[in-house]
């Protein structure tokens, strides 16, 4: 292995029928991107493998089926032994949820994966797919150290006013409360903030998984989802946020049960169910004219995430800086703006131009808080968490 100082990283970002990569040059303060790529459509007809970075060449697109997290890891190392990468030194994995017993990253060993599995049911949309990475990964690299890097992590230190839920007690021991997610999203927004970050941040990361996150000093006192990603604000296909009687109706009068109230906050709801025609933001903007359930639920997202915005202002008794990132986040002007537009009682105010075109600050000269709008470099985030881990193992 190389000098703990400098190592190659192999991140991995597992979704339910996606697996990202990337490979890191990492050091002490630099992380240097080697090659990133996406296998899509995996185990669903013909699946697609895109790949590219300044030391690949020309950008490689491939149609062909990919049946497995093992296939497409097998096909990204196929594409690293091609381009003459460097063999990873270590392996990094997102993992959304740690469940009770895992708050802080940490290196993946068999007491780690035994509490890994046990966790599956707190986030079963997201782990499965997950734990079968890491399972592939360790069987590819065998004998690479791996590092598991929390969704949950950033929020750990969440105050018991926001971490707790109102539930009876001997559930709250049982690890039912407040976890948080995106937190790797939110760690890198800060880490590329650095020392310009202001005292009280909102960072509201929008894409088909969304959630509105209050920063204090650098630490996270309070995020829109709950005990599951599934919770807080509309999301793609995700409820966000129900009455819970409309579950305890569906249950006693629709016979619903366990599995079939999952499929639908996690599978049937959010903008798909609003709209009835797709939970993709770019596929609604294209109806909305002609469509008015399209137009809908393009309405209760922008309502929906500044409702969470002015809650977290709130929290903070005030706000410096909001920052957008997330597909949505960074790429939707008309969003952006929507969502703005509807905090103006609070002195935030954007410049259209700025905004349409991405330059940052997107605030006006007037707004009383800035508005940046930032790339998620999640995967980045858990290079680095994997290269600190590591490099504590050496003398």
């Amino acid at each position: 292995m190389t000098k703990p100082e400098t190592m190659t990283v192999l991140t991995l970002n597992s979704g339910s029928s996606s697996l990202k990569f990337g490979l890191y040059r990492v050091g002490s303060g630099t992380t240097e991107l080697l090659v990133a790529g996406e296998a899509e459509s995996i185990g669903d007809g013909p699946g697609q493998f895109h790949a590219q970075g300044p030391r690949v060449g020309a950008a490689v697109s491939e149609q062909s089926p990919i049946t497995s997290q093992r296939d497409a890891i097998v096909r990204f190392t196929r594409l690293l032994i091609e381009t003459g990468q460097p063999a990873p030194d270590a392996v990094g994995h997102r993992v959304v949820h740690g469940g009770p017993k895992l708050h802080r990253h940490c290196l993946i060993d068999a007491s780690v994966l035994t509490r890994l599995e046990a966790a599956t049911a707190f986030a079963p949309l997201h782990m499965h797919e997950t734990l079968t990475a890491i399972h592939y990964a360790q069987a590819h690299f065998p004998g690479l150290p791996q590092a598991a890097c929390f969704d949950t992590s950033f929020h750990a230190d969440m105050p018991d006013v926001a971490r707790v839920l109102p539930i009876a007690r001997d559930l709250q021991m049982d690890g039912v409360h407040r976890y948080g997610f995106h937190g790797l999203s939110c760690e890198s927004i800060m880490y590329q903030l650095a020392e310009n970050a202001p005292e009280r941040v909102i960072i509201a990361h929008l894409g088909n998984g969304a959630s509105v996150t209050a920063v204090r000093a650098g630490v996270s006192i309070d995020t829109s989802m709950g005990l599951t990603p599934t919770g807080g604000v509309i999301m793609g296909a995700r409820s966000g946020d129900l009455d819970p009687g409309v579950l305890i109706y569906l249950l006693r009068e629709k016979g619903f049960d366990g599995a079939k109230l999952e499929t639908l906050v996690n599978h049937r709801s959010g903008l798909l169910g609003i709209s009835g025609v797709s939970g993709d933001m770019r596929s609604l903007h294209d109806a909305e004219a002609s469509d008015p359930a399209a137009r809908l639920a393009v309405e209760m997202f922008g309502y929906a995430v500044r409702k969470q915005i002015a809650a977290m202002i709130a929290v903070l008794d005030g706000v410096d800086l909001i920052v957008f990132t997330g597909g949505i986040g960074e790429n939707d002007a008309v969003v952006r703006a929507a969502i703005c537009g509807g905090l103006s009682w609070i002195g935030v105010g954007i410049d259209a131009a700025r905004n349409l075109s991405v330059k940052n600050p997107i605030s006006d000269s007037m707004s009383r808080c800035g508005v940046l709008v930032l790339r998620s470099l999640e995967d980045e985030q858990i290079a680095r968490h994997t290269q600190a881990l590591v490099s504590r193992l050496k003398p």
